[in-house]
C-alpha cells in the first residue's frame, strides 16, 4: 500500500524523441531567493478580538509528506494508518498574546514534532482544542489559555477521516469525540483477495447530470474499506481526560449540538453506497437525541442521490440545509424545493423555509418562501433574520429582511452578485447568549463592512443600516492611497476602534487597530517582508479595452532597474490569467485589482520572472461573456483570443515589450485557456499549461460554469477542446500536471493524452508529471522543480528564441 518515492522523478520530454530521466532541479538564484522563504504565521482571534493565536507552518510540504499511505474512497483521500486526510496541511507551532500586549508567548507543553490541525475555541473561549497527528494516530489536545499550556487529554486514537473529529459541548468542560472503534475490522488488501465476481452498475432510465468525480468507490472491497475507515465511536471526554461512551460505531458525517446544548443532531451515512457519486450524495439520516444520548426524533432521511436535474440552480428534493436556528434554544430550520429541485420548472417560489421546535412533536411551520434558490439565513441578536437566495443563470441574488415579530419581509438587496461595485458588504457579527455568531443589532441598527470596489479604485467602508427605515449612513471610508486597508471587525463602535489589515506592495500584511474618528492606527503585528529582493519592482494596475469595448485590467510588473522613461529595451512579456464567465459586459469590466496589494510571488503566477528581466502582466482579465439568451461559451474562442490580444496591445502601447516575445500561462482552467490561445492565435511565442483539461468530451456533463451537456451542444464541446484541434498547434508548450490530481475534470489522463496527440502530430511540447502531487502542488521538491522547468522553458523558447 505504501509507495516510497525513488530519487529519480520521471519527467517526459518532447524536444528529444524519448523519455528523459532527470533528478529534481532548483531554479536560478534570483527565483530561488524568492521561493525559499519562511512563511509568516497565520492569526485567528476569539469573538471579542481580545485573544490572538499565532499558528506556524512550513512553507512547503516534503516528498515524504506526500508519500505516506493513502486510500482513495468515495471522494476521500485518507491515510489509513493515522486516520486523517492525506492532504492535510499541519501547523507545527503555536504562540498566543492578548491584542493589547506587545509580544507573543510560546505555548508550553506542545507535542514534539507537532502536526496540529482542527483548532477550535471552547464556547467560553478560555480553552483551545486541537488535534495532533503522530506516525500512527490522531490525538486530542487542549490548550489552557490562562496558563498558556497544552496537554493531551486522551490516549485513544481519534477518527478524522470525515473531517473534524470532535465538537465542544456547551459547558466548555466536555467534548464529544469520534474515536476509532475498539473492534474495527481489518482493511481489505485487494492484491491479497481475489474478486468473487464482476462489478455491475445499473441505470433505471432516468436522466441525470453528474459531473466527472475522482476517487469513487469501485467494488465491494472499496465499500468495505470505506465503511471501516469512516465508522467511529462517539465518546464524551472531559478536559481532564475522563471518558464515557456516548454512541456506538456509525458513519457520523456531522455532530451538531443545539444552541442551548440540550439536544444533539447526528447525521449518519446509510447504505446503499454509490460508484458514480461521492459520499456527500450517499443516503443519510439525521436524528436528534437529548444531551444524554436518548432518542428524540428522526428529523430527516435522504435517499441515495444519483439523479440530479440539469442546471446549477437545481437541487435534490426533500429537506435541505437542515441546521439549528442560532437565535433560539433548540429549533431546527430547513429548506424544501417547491419545484422538485428542477430549475427548468416554472413556479412562483423556488424554496420554502420551515422551522421546527424541539421535541419535534408538531408539524414544521412554514417560515418564508424564496423567489430563487435558497442560499442561506443569518439570525440576529434581536427581532430580525436575513435570508438570501440566488439564481445562477441570471447571476441574481436577493436579500430579504424578515421581521420576526410579525413575519413581514422586505427585499433589502437585489443585484447581480458579480457586480462588485454594488456589493453592500457583510453584516458585522457578535456572539449571542448561546455562543453563536449572529448579526449585531442595537436599537434596530446594524453595520455593514464592505470591500469598497469602485470604478475609481478600492475604498473599504463601514455603513450603518437602520432596519426600520432601511436608510444607510456611511460611517467610514478608507482613504489610504499608498497602502491598502482591509476592515476585519468593529471593536468598539462608540470609540471608533476598528481592527484592520494594512499592506502595500512592499509592506507585508499586518494587523492594526485604527480609530476611525481620528484616523490614528496602532500596529498589532510586525511581520517582515520575506521578499525584499522585489520590493523595488515597478507595479501598476493597467486598464484597457477589448475590441468590443469591454473594460479589462491587469497588474503589470517591470524589473526594478528598467528605464521606464526611455524604454529603449524591449522586454519579453509573460501573461498569467484565468478565464471567468459573466452575463453582463458591465460586470465583466469591473476592476477588482488593487495596486497596493502586497506583492506575494508564488508558483501560482509569473511574478518571479520580473527578477529575470521579463515584464509580467499578472491576473489579466479574460472575461467570457454571454448576454441575453447567449451562453458565454457560445463564443469562447473568439472572446479568449480578443482578451489576449487586448492585453498584449495595451502593454505594447506603453512601449515596454517586444510583442514577438510573448508567453501566456495558467493553471487548471487557465491551462485550458493557454492551450486554446496557442491553438487559435499567432500572438504567442510559447505557453505554459499546468494541471488542465484539454478534451471536453471527457467531461461530458458540464465543466467549469457550462451547464449544458455534450449532447446538447456537441459543437461547443468540440470547438472548445484543444485536443480536437491538436493538429493546428505548432507553438512550443510546456505541460505540467500532478500525477495524482484530485480535482473533478482535470484527471492526469487529460495532459497525458493531449501530449501524445501533440507529440505524434509534430508539435514542440514538453510534459512534466509531478510525483504524488494533486491539483495544487505542495512538496518543496516539486514546486522548485516546476519553477526550474518554467525558467528553462522561458529562457529557451521566449527570451532567447
Amino acid at each position: 500500500m505504501k509507495k516510497r518515492l525513488t530519487a529519480i522523478a520521471l519527467l517526459f520530454v518532447v524536444f528529444a524523441s524519448a523519455q528523459e530521466n532527470i533528478t529534481y532541479q532548483k531554479p536560478s538564484a534570483e527565483i530561488m531567493q524568492l521561493a525559499d522563504f519562511e512563511r509568516a504565521p497565520s492569526v485567528f482571534m476569539d469573538s471579542k478580538r481580545e485573544q490572538m493565536i499565532f499558528s506556524y507552518r512550513d512553507t512547503y510540504k516534503s516528498l515524504d509528506d506526500l508519500s505516506q499511505d493513502e486510500m482513495k474512497l468515495a471522494g476521500l483521500r485518507v491515510n489509513p494508518i493515522t486516520n486523517i486526510s492525506s492532504t492535510m496541511t499541519y501547523v507545527n507551532n503555536l504562540k498566543t498574546r492578548k491584542l493589547k500586549d506587545k509580544t507573543e508567548s510560546q505555548v508550553k507543553g506542545l507535542p514534539a514534532n507537532a502536526r496540529i490541525a482542527y483548532l477550535s475555541f471552547s464556547p467560553d473561549e478560555k480553552k483551545l482544542a486541537f488535534t495532533n497527528t503522530t506516525k500512527n494516530a490522531v490525538e486530542l489536545w487542549i490548550l489552557d489559555l490562562a496558563s498558556n499550556t497544552a496537554k493531551k487529554i486522551s490516549n485513544q486514537p481519534l477518527n478524522a477521516n470525515l473531517g473534524n473529529p470532535y465538537v465542544w459541548m456547551s459547558d466548555s468542560q466536555n467534548l464529544l469525540v469520534k474515536q476509532i472503534p475498539t473492534n474495527r475490522n481489518a482493511l481489505i488488501d485487494e492484491k491479497q483477495n481475489l474478486p468473487t465476481g464482476p462489478t455491475v452498475s445499473n441505470s433505471d432510465g432516468k436522466v441525470s447530470q453528474n459531473r466527472t468525480y475522482q476517487d469513487l468507490l469501485k467494488n465491494p472491497q472499496d465499500e468495505a474499506n470505506f465503511e471501516t475507515l469512516a465508522k467511529s465511536d462517539l465518546v464524551k471526554i472531559s478536559i481532564n481526560g475522563d471518558q464515557q461512551k456516548f454512541k456506538d460505531a456509525d458513519i457520523y458525517t456531522s455532530v451538531n449540538f443545539s444552541p442551548d446544548g440540550n439536544y444533539l443532531m447526528l447525521t449518519t451515512i446509510q447504505k446503499p453506497y454509490s460508484y458514480i457519486v461521492p459520499l456527500n450524495r450517499f443516503p443519510m439520516t439525521s436524528t436528534v437525541y437529548d444531551k444524554n444520548g436518548n432518542l428524540v426524533k428522526v428529523v430527516n432521511e435522504t435517499p441515495l442521490n444519483e439523479i440530479m436535474p440539469k442546471g446549477f440552480s437545481s437541487v435534490r428534493a426533500g429537506k435541505r440545509n437542515i441546521s439549528w436556528r442560532d437565535d433560539q434554544p433548540s429549533t431546527l430550520v430547513f429548506a424544501e424545493a417547491l419545484d422538485g429541485g428542477d430549475q427548468s420548472k416554472k413556479v412562483d417560489y423556488r424554496d420554502e423555509l420551515f422551522v421546527w421546535e424541539a421535541p419535534f412533536n408538531t408539524t414544521p411551520k412554514s417560515f418564508f418562501k424564496t423567489q430563487q434558490r435558497f442560499n442561506g439565513i443569518d439570525w440576529t441578536n434581536s427581532n430580525f433574520a436575513v435570508v438570501s437566495d440566488n439564481w445562477y443563470d441570471t447571476r441574481n441574488s436577493k436579500t430579504y429582511l424578515i421581521n420576526l415579530k410579525d413575519n413581514s419581509s422586505k427585499i433589502i438587496d437585489d443585484r447581480n452578485y458579480q457586480d462588485v461595485y454594488s456589493n453592500p458588504g457583510s453584516f458585522a457579527e457578535t456572539k449571542n447568549q448561546f455562543g453563536r455568531n449572529v448579526i449585531d443589532v442595537k436599537n434596530n441598527k446594524t453595520n455593514l463592512i464592505g470591500a469598497g470596489f469602485t470604478k475609481d479604485g478600492q475604498f473599504p467602508f463601514i455603513d450603518e443600516l437602520d432596519l426600520g427605515t432601511m436608510s444607510k449612513k456611511r460611517v467610514y471610508t478608507s482613504k489610504l492611497t499608498k497602502s491598502k486597508e482591509s476592515i476585519i471587525d468593529i471593536l468598539d463602535a462608540k470609540t471608533g476602534q476598528v481592527l484592520v489589515v494594512e499592506q502595500s506592495p512592499s509592506q507585508y500584511p499586518n494587523y492594526f487597530v485604527r480609530n476611525i474618528k481620528n484616523g490614528k492606527a496602532t500596529a498589532v503585528t510586525h511581520f517582515a517582508n520575506p521578499f525584499e529582493s522585489i520590493k523595488n519592482v515597478y507595479k501598476e494596475v493597467i486598464t484597457y479595452k477589448r475590441n468590443d469595448g469591454v473594460e479589462l485590467t491587469g497588474t503589470l510588473y517591470l524589473p526594478a532597474n528598467y528605464d521606464r522613461k526611455n524604454r529603449t529595451e524591449k522586454l519579453p512579456l509573460l501573461i498569467w490569467a484565468y478565464p471567468r464567465e459573466f452575463v453582463s459586459k458591465d460586470t465583466a469590466g469591473q476592476n477588482t485589482q488593487n495596486p497596493n496589494d502586497f506583492t506575494f510571488p508564488s508558483y501560482g503566477s509569473f511574478i518571479y520572472w520580473v527578477t529575470k528581466g521579463y515584464a509580467v502582466l499578472d491576473d489579466a482579465s479574460f472575461p467570457i461573456i454571454g448576454e441575453g439568451k447567449a451562453e458565454p461559451n457560445d463564443t469562447f474562442i473568439t472572446q479568449l483570443v480578443a482578451d489576449g490580444r487586448a492585453a498584449i496591445d495595451a502593454v505594447d502601447k506603453l512601449g515596454y515589450i517586444d510583442r514577438t516575445k510573448v508567453a501566456v500561462g495558467g493553471h487548471s482552467y487557465g491551462a485550458f485557456m493557454t492551450a486554446n490561445l496557442l491553438t487559435h492565435s499567432k500572438d504567442y511565442a510559447c505557453g505554459i499549461a499546468r494541471s488542465g483539461a484539454y478534451n471536453r468530451t471527457l467531461t461530458p456533463f458540464g465543466f467549469q460554469t457550462e451547464q449544458r451537456n455534450y449532447w446538447d451542444v456537441p459543437e461547443i464541446y468540440n470547438t472548445m477542446s484543444p485536443f480536437m484541434q491538436a493538429d493546428k498547434m505548432k507553438t512550443p508548450l510546456l505541460l505540467i500536471h500532478g500525477e495524482a490530481d484530485n480535482n473533478p475534470g482535470t484527471f492526469t489522463l487529460q495532459t497525458e493524452r493531449y501530449f501524445q496527440a501533440l507529440k505524434n502530430l509534430g508539435a514542440p511540447v514538453r510534459m512534466v508529471l509531478l510525483p504524488k502531487e494533486s491539483h495544487g502542488y505542495a512538496a518543496k521538491e516539486n514546486v522548485l522543480h516546476t519553477l526550474w522547468e518554467q525558467d528553462q522553458f522561458l529562457e529557451k523558447c521566449l527570451k532567447n528564441k
